[in-house]
């Protein structure tokens, strides 16, 4: 946590770049959990055919804090029970974690269906930054108003790579800035099931606004994200552990629980779990997660 004025926070921000590549690459190479209505978080709105788009600001990190986002690590899956395990992993603030520690076991044990489990109920990731909402055509109240906004790697992607473009000929641009940034235009389409951001893109960078005054109103707006990764609001391993073995119906070692669990997935109707490159990880979208819940 620092202490910044909106001045300092401007004078610094040629280095923001810098300080977010580096950011990047730590997470690269190496919160407390919201189900109720949170007001401070903005929903995209898509029609019946699940299409919908808006035009959002990435804002720079909130007074106070370094980094314009948070990564977060969850699980959520339905166990054997018919109960549901829906827990920040305390991966996120990089400490062990009970279910984390039972995946790994699952995937090294050269058993295809303990890889199978795994998958099932592996890592969820999402991101959380502040927004500025420019254009929000389902809810045209929104516009102008500063929420966090949750979002999944696909997006994070987006914003990576205007940070650090592939070709030589494309100049690095810090998607969080107010003079120097970019308009984010979401669009969504339903796509097997799910909700695919490919066709969302950046604008051309633009400031925000040339008056001062307005973008340090919009900053102080802000809302913090170090809540989401401070250590105090996670579960501590052993609350963890316990609920585990709730959801699995079990206390019999973690590799027999686990494997228990896989019996049963056929017939409790488990929420879809997509396939990715990474054993562990999956950045499957937070609202197809919730209707998952909803529809189980």
């Amino acid at each position: 946590m620092t202490n910044t004025s909106f001045s300092q926070m401007k004078s610094a921000r040629k280095s923001s770049l810098e300080k977010l590549t580096g950011e990047l690459n730590k997470m690269q190479n190496g919160a407390t959990q919201q189900f109720g209505p949170d007001t401070r978080f903005w929903q995209p709105s898509v029609d019946k055919f699940g299409n919908g788009q808006a035009v959002l600001r990435f804002l720079p990190a909130p007074k106070g804090e370094d980094v314009p986002f948070v990564r977060i690590f969850s699980h959520a899956f339905k166990g054997p029970t018919g109960s549901w395990y829906i827990e920040n992993s305390r991966t996120t603030i990089g400490e062990p974690d009970p279910l984390g520690e039972i995946n790994s076991r699952l995937w090294n044990s050269g058993v295809e269906s303990d890889k199978d489990v795994a998958r099932q109920q592996k890592r969820k990731l999402h991101f959380i930054s502040n927004v500025l909402v420019l254009k929000d055509p389902a809810k045209p109240e929104n516009e102008g108003k500063v929420f966090l906004f949750k979002y999944g790697k696909k997006i994070f992607d987006k914003l990576n790579d205007i940070m650090n473009p592939a070709f030589d000929d494309e100049q690095p641009v810090n998607p969080y800035d107010f003079w120097e940034g970019a308009n984010f235009r979401l669009r969504i389409r339903q796509f097997d099931g799910y909700r695919n951001y490919d066709k969302s893109d950046f604008a051309e960078p633009s400031v925000l606004s040339e008056d001062d005054v307005m973008l340090e109103k919009i900053w102080e707006q802000q809302h913090s994200l170090f809540e989401f990764v401070d250590p105090k609001n996670f579960k501590s391993y052993e609350e963890l552990q316990a609920k585990l073995n709730r959801v699995l119906g079990t206390s019999v070692p973690a590799i027999a629980a686990a494997k228990t669990s896989t019996e049963s997935f056929g017939q409790q109707a488990a929420p879809t779990i997509k396939s990715t490159a990474s054993p562990f990880d999956d950045d499957e979208d937070f609202d197809t997660l919730m209707k998952s819940l909803e529809d189980n």
